[in-house]
């Protein structure tokens, strides 16, 4: 192969790959913006950022925000809130749930986990808790949501769909390319 079709080769194989990343990109972002609200058991509602003064992070807020107008809907039956202990010191489940009471959710409709530090432990964790037959919505950002499902579908939940919350950022710009990368780790493995 001379020097002219290797790079032919190369330019080629870098237009698939991007191709291939953009359209992905339009199915993820389409995926997580389409909000079925159909019913369902359980809403998963996933961790994010709490403060070291223990305050909620915008984007946690508003996780927790649709999850409520979720319960209030009558769309979902139970609050799965899900996180880990943040490197500021606070359990984000206990957080998120004390919340969800402040805003009226009544204590018996919530379950926290607080060992859910990623998606992957999180579907594992609610396995433990409700096992497969349980139906799930998961709240999280748009981004987020084709491997959350993903996730539960790896697990043997077929009945799941997504719900995001309304909040953008300019961060979202690396959670886009971080989910490529995540969705095709979740696929090949677990």
């Amino acid at each position: 192969m001379n020097k002219c079709s290797y790079r032919r080769l190369i330019k080629r194989i870098i237009y698939l790959f991007l191709l291939w990343f953009v359209i992905h990109q339009i199915c993820i972002i389409t995926d997580g913006l389409r909000d079925e609200n159909t019913k369902t058991d359980v809403a998963v509602i996933y961790g994010n950022t709490v403060h070291e003064d223990g305050t909620l992070s915008e984007r946690l807020k508003a996780r927790l925000d649709r999850g409520i107008q979720l319960y209030n809907d009558s769309l979902t039956d139970i609050l799965f809130v899900s996180g880990g202990l943040g490197k500021e010191g606070h359990y984000e489940g206990t957080k998120m749930k004390e919340y969800l009471l402040e805003k009226g959710i009544p204590a018996e409709k919530i379950v926290v986990d607080n060992q859910g530090n990623n998606t992957e432990l999180t579907t594992q964790n609610f396995i433990k808790t409700f096992g497969t037959k349980k139906s799930v919505v998961v709240v999280s950002q748009y981004h987020h949501i084709s491997r959350a499902k993903l996730a539960f579908r790896k697990h043997g939940i077929e009945n799941v769909t997504g719900a995001h919350c309304d909040y953008f950022e300019v961060r979202d710009l690396y959670s886009c390319v971080r989910e490529f990368f995540g969705y095709y780790s979740y696929l090949m493995t677990n």
